[in-house]
């Protein structure tokens, strides 16, 4: 990730292409492994990236898959990539990374295999049965046809509660998510903020402070997919969406004699035109909306905020200063950034 870390954020730094001839990894096919990553931050333990995670990451070439077709396997990819190289083997306080040991893949895709398996026959007499009727009885056919053609002009909407739901449903699962790799990013290199962006919200702040709170949920030991853990962490977040960017600013309490939760928020969202919806001492929120006009743009301003947010920090002593070479800036989760 090269500066990836040191700007608190993370990305994809380039579209991933689908090469067939490299093949899969010894492990498992790369299907089973974005169908595991979806459920899991790392493949090696719940808590945090290990050795197991570095030694799959070598058997995966980086243009062996397509980003868009398996995004958790890019993430995951991009993540421990990073890690990695800064961290290979042990973390920013001396702490060795743990050997890990490799995830039942097993149930990722045999479920799925086995319930295919298991309905052909079914379908196959379904069919038989069907085409005997079909022969038996054309006008009955024919009859349930039209109530068939007349349920469907006379299905309902889909109803907005359920949907959005629904939707909130996606919003927490992908913020507790990315809580637990920021847990384990910021604890491996020190951080005390951090600043990224969120997809599934789509610029809906409702939905990002909820985002926000799912990152923060306290981790349960007992549950097999961690969830949350990052509530010590102080984070600045952000989604694009086609009327505004919503920004979510969170600063944990023992934090906030040295920053200013409104301070924080008000600075970036000036930078911009922006404005600030509510302000707490832990919480605030903001919006900067779209103007074709003046060539604001959610998606385009995203990257400069996530700047601005940073180096907000480092003014305060707050965040380490950049002194690598590299000018490249990642969003974790995004591999569609504007360029």
């Amino acid at each position: 990730f090269g500066s990836s870390f040191v700007s608190g954020s993370f990305a994809l730094s380039a579209r991933f292409a689908s090469v067939t001839e490299y093949g899969a990894p010894a492990m498992a096919p790369l299907q089973q492994l974005d169908a595991y990553l979806a459920e899991h931050s790392y493949l090696g333990s719940e808590g945090g990236v290990t050795q197991e995670d570095y030694k799959q990451l070598k058997e995966i070439p980086a243009r062996s898959f397509d980003a868009d077709k398996m995004p958790n396997l890019a993430r995951w990819q991009a993540h421990v990539s990073y890690l990695v190289e800064k961290y290979p083997k042990a973390d920013y306080r001396g702490v060795a990374i743990p050997a890990g040991k490799a995830p039942n893949l097993g149930a990722a895709g045999a479920a799925p295999a086995a319930a295919k398996a298991e309905a052909k026959p079914a379908a196959t007499k379904a069919q038989a049965s069907a085409a005997k009727e079909a022969k038996g009885d054309k006008k009955a056919d024919k009859k349930g046809d039209k109530a068939d053609a007349s349920k469907g002009k006379e299905a309902a909407p889909e109803d907005p509660e359920k949907a959005r739901k629904d939707k909130l449903k996606k919003v927490i699962k992908e913020g507790g998510k990315r809580g637990v790799e920021i847990e384990g990013a910021a604890d491996m290199g020190g951080l005390q903020f951090f600043c990224t962006s969120m997809e599934t919200p789509e610029g809906d702040l409702e939905l990002l402070v909820e985002s926000m709170t799912a990152m923060n949920a306290k981790s349960d030991p007992t549950e097999e997919e961690r969830k949350g853990g990052s509530g010590h962490i102080g984070k600045m977040i952000f989604s694009a969406g086609t009327e505004h960017l919503a920004v979510v600013a969170y600063v944990p309490e023992e934090k906030q004699s040295a920053l200013s939760c409104e301070e924080w928020l008000t600075a970036v969202l000036k930078s911009q035109g922006g404005e600030v919806k509510q302000a707490a001492k832990d919480v605030s929120t903001g919006i900067v909306k779209a103007n074709p006009d003046k060539g604001v743009f959610p998606l385009k301003i995203r990257e400069p905020m996530i700047l601005e947010a940073n180096n907000f920090l480092r003014k305060l002593g707050l965040f380490p200063e950049d002194n690598e070479d590299s000018d490249d800036e990642y969003v974790f989760g995004d591999d569609d950034f504007p360029s």
